[in-house]
């Protein structure tokens, strides 16, 4: 029988390539401003501390977790083009808002939050990129799909930064447009240029995406989303129950993934200015190599477990991911008998202000936020003594940080794909809408609560808390894996039309 004919699969393939980039423009729209968040918002609303920088940054996850069960809920009973184009729509609005949050008298920052969470509102449509690929795969293409979609993901979140950095040659000050009230300058041409990237977007979504959906063994089948784009036959594989307790740890297995992943970003910059007497600019450098290098090293894993999958199967790769993740978060834990030097500077010298556990917490990529007060020449470098856990914990050698880096830069990625494919592979042919915005919402939550955690128990109780706590956490994720483990099936596999 023929399964699909050529012209079938090129459009298939072509729509596919379009969620890519729509995965790829929501990824930049988040990192494209983080680096200039800080000074913008001191430049704009001289109110704001750190503590409402905070809240910004979250924003986007809060706004992405309320959208994505909305926009999966939408797609699985009208066109997917719909909401695709409504929330790319509200991203690029979120960006121009974003670029006359000055113009105000008062209130600047709120402003600037509503922005940032309109973004992360429109970036809900992630959930209908995934669950449009897992329908338009077959069981053999479906990790490999997912990977990429993955890859296109972290290549944004790379990717985002250098182009804000390209943006700083504009200036602070740049050009202003008295007409239409614009001031082009290195904080609001990200933005504008975000905000181009995605009405090209929303050109592309029409002029080539197509509705197809295909069963696991890649035959054409009609679609409720389709509206006569596609001819086909019913899919008589879509009797049958979805297993629940499968799509539960699923869920939770990511969220963990993914809190695990945002505890070692946010402890990056803390922990290195604790126990290595990093200066903040140091600190900001280093790790912004160091996340630069664990992003390249997740593309590449990316690629390569596409390949792993076909000869170990999804499973035995996440429980592998999981063991890589715990590896590295147990090599953290601090064994030795040395000291981390202490911060006396700030008890012996008032005029040096006190560092708060928000100010040790500022994200990795906030280094105008890093500048000390013009009337300070000497930075007080080492452990502060207002942790009293430095005192007595002894310090994480540089060697195990950076192989601790090394190893959750190999763990999470494959995590992150497995997760996905697996799910929409339980899933099967049933509609993933609302399944994905599920999944994706406990991701952004996940990315919300990590950083709380960690500046709570970091602060009060120390890395051997800390750590200790994500070690738990994951070995509970890995008996959880186990316990479940039979049940991770594609869905026509355990309704035995396809052979594991």
């Amino acid at each position: 029988d023929v399964v699909e004919t050529q012209e079938h699969y090129k459009s298939r393939w072509r729509s596919i390539w379009i969620m890519y980039l729509t995965m790829f423009l929501s990824s930049v729209g988040f990192s494209i401003v983080i680096m200039s968040v800080w000074p913008y918002l001191q430049k704009i609303d001289p109110t704001a501390d750190a503590s409402f920088l905070g809240w910004i940054i979250a924003s986007y996850s809060i706004g992405q977790m309320v959208a994505s069960p909305l926009f999966g809920l939408w797609s699985n009973y009208r066109p997917r083009r719909e909401p695709l184009v409504v929330s790319t729509t509200i991203s690029v609005a979120a960006n121009c808002l974003y670029a006359y949050v000055h113009l105000p008298h008062s209130h600047n920052k709120y402003y600037m939050l509503t922005a940032r969470a309109l973004v992360g509102f429109g970036a809900g449509n992630v959930a209908v990129v995934r669950s449009y690929i897992a329908g338009a795969t077959s069981l053999t293409e479906r990790t490999s799909a997912m990977a990429n979609t993955s890859a296109c993901q972290a290549v944004g979140f790379i990717l985002g930064p250098v182009f804000q950095t390209c943006f700083t040659l504009i200036g602070e000050e740049g050009i202003t447009w008295k007409l239409i009230h614009l001031q082009l300058n290195m904080y609001t041409a990200p933005v504008l240029f975000g905000a181009l990237l995605g009405v090209i977007n929303i050109i592309l979504i029409f002029a080539i995406f197509r509705e197809h959906r295909v069963d696991d063994m890649g035959r054409q089948c009609k679609s409720i989303n389709s509206e006569g784009e596609e001819s086909g036959g019913p899919d008589q594989d879509a009797e049958g129950n979805i297993d629940h307790v499968a799509v539960v740890a699923i869920n939770f297995l990511f969220f963990v993934i993914l809190f695990v992943f945002a505890v070692f970003e946010t402890i990056a910059t803390p922990l290195t200015m604790d126990m290595y007497s990093w200066t903040r600019k140091e600190a900001v450098f280093y790790n912004g190599i160091i996340l630069s290098v664990v992003g390249i090293e997740s593309v590449i894993v990316f690629m390569v477990v596409k390949m792993l999958s076909k000869k170990t199967g999804e499973r035995a790769i996440l429980h592998g991911g999981l063991l890589i993740v715990l590896v590295g978060f147990f090599i953290l834990l601090p064994w030795g008998k040395k000291l981390p030097n202490i911060q006396w500077q700030e008890i012996k010298n008032n005029s040096i202000p006190r560092t708060t556990s928000t100010e040790m917490l500022m994200p990795f990529w906030s280094l105008e936020a890093l500048q000390l007060p013009s009337n300070h020449t000497v930075e007080p470098v080492g452990c502060p003594i207002t942790q009293s856990w430095c005192l007595n914990t002894p310090m994480i050698y540089l060697a195990q940080y950076i192989s601790s880096d090394i190893l959750i830069g190999l763990g999470y990625p494959v995590c992150n794909v497995m997760s996905y494919t697996l799910y929409s592979k339980i899933l099967g042919p049933k509609p993933q809408g609302v399944y994905m915005g599920w999944l994706t919402a406990s991701g952004s939550g996940a990315r919300i609560l990590g950083p709380v955690f960690v500046s709570q128990i970091y602060t009060h109780l120390g890395p051997r808390w800390a750590f200790s706590l994500i070690c738990g956490v994951v070995v509970v994720s890995l008996l959880l894996l186990e316990i479940v483990y039979k049940r991770l099936i594609a869905f026509s596999v355990r309704y035995g039309r396809m052979q594991e």
